[in-house]
């Protein structure tokens, strides 16, 4: 029961980014990436981005979420407290 309990914890503290197809206004086809939560960052929108469009490169759209914290307001060096809201919009080159 312990391991099921060690199992869940690490399940729930690691994020992952997804994403979907988008259209722009323009008709362009995008991706918007989703990284929202603790055990992400801004990091992992971009990384998820790169994979995404399989190492051609992209340009970012838009971004919306909550901004990156500066150090002085990090405890311990980690940025806790509450859930962020990270999201990106990007176009495949």
């Amino acid at each position: 029961m312990n391991k099921l309990l060690a199992l869940i914890a690490v399940l729930a503290l690691t994020g992952c980014a997804t994403s979907e197809k988008t259209y722009l206004n323009n008709g362009e086809q995008g991706l918007t990436i989703d990284c929202s939560g603790e055990a992400n960052s801004w990091a992992t929108c971009y990384e998820k981005a790169d994979d995404s469009c399989a190492g051609t490169g992209y340009r970012i759209v838009g971004t919306d979420g909550t901004p990156s914290t500066k150090e002085s307001d990090k405890t311990l060096g980690v940025d806790v407290g509450n859930f962020k809201n990270r999201s990106v919009v990007v176009v495949c080159k």
